[in-house]
């Protein structure tokens, strides 16, 4: 009786013990447990990718100079990174790089993992702006396509569902990012109104400054203006 009693008790605490130290292990290595990660830098390699990231990444046609691309195994949140323009997205369902040669060229990315109702996509719209305000990239071609902001009329802009809101934001002379928003028909959802929200992202495509000279051609369909006095990137708090 007393063998089986000690008995017990020793498995108990092994069992204690093992709980105890799991427990610790996997508090030492929190950043593992949190939502997946690609972490992208732009030019930068497959294997920098490959070794920052906690998402797995499945590629296609690897191994030669010429185009190649890849997605996430698993949602996956953009982690992009730069020393003054870098920024954040929510978990992605769609994710797609591709790759020239074996360098990252280009970003296209839903961020978000299912289409949204109104107030949730204009939170993620609003925070990658506000993201990009903070870290010094520029809205471009506000004069055709302002910056979105959650007011009633880029809401009812929205409800129509003819065009998406579009916005286009330059980082210097290194990155640009065309970020969109868009009513989308959900089937899973016939009864609400869900929206789309799409972001591109590589080296600077669209010559901004030669556009703006352009002669100014009304849209039949033209975005709301900003509201007078606003600014695209009002100061941040210090």
């Amino acid at each position: 009786m007393r063998f089986s009693l000690f008995n017990r008790r020793f498995w108990a605490s092994l069992v204690l013990c093992t709980v105890l130290a799991i427990a610790a292990a996997r508090l030492m290595t929190q950043p593992l447990w949190d939502d997946p990660v690609i972490t992208v830098k732009m030019g930068g390699t497959y294997e920098y990718m490959e070794a920052h990231s906690t998402a797995g990444f499945k590629a296609w046609g690897r191994g030669g100079s010429g185009v190649s691309g890849g997605i996430p195994k698993t949602d996956a949140r953009l982690r992009f990174i730069d020393s003054q323009y870098g920024f954040e997205t929510p978990l992605a369902r769609f994710f797609t790089l591709t790759f020239i040669g074996n360098l990252v060229s280009d970003i296209r990315i839903s961020p978000q993992i299912e289409p949204l109702l109104i107030d949730d996509a204009l939170k993620v719209v609003l925070d990658l702006q506000a993201q990009w305000c903070a870290k010094g990239w520029k809205p471009m071609g506000t004069r055709r396509n302002p910056t979105m902001a959650d007011t009633p009329e880029w809401r009812a802009y929205f409800r129509q569902g003819v065009l998406s809101g579009l916005s286009y934001w330059q980082a210097g002379d290194k990155y640009q990012a065309m970020l969109s928003l868009a009513r989308f028909r959900d089937s899973r959802h016939p009864d609400q109104e869900r929206y789309l929200i799409t972001l591109e992202v590589g080296e600077p495509w669209t010559p901004f400054e030669e556009i703006e000279k352009l002669p100014y051609e009304p849209h039949p369909f033209p975005p709301p203006q900003p509201q007078k006095g606003a600014t695209p990137c009002p100061a941040q708090p210090s």
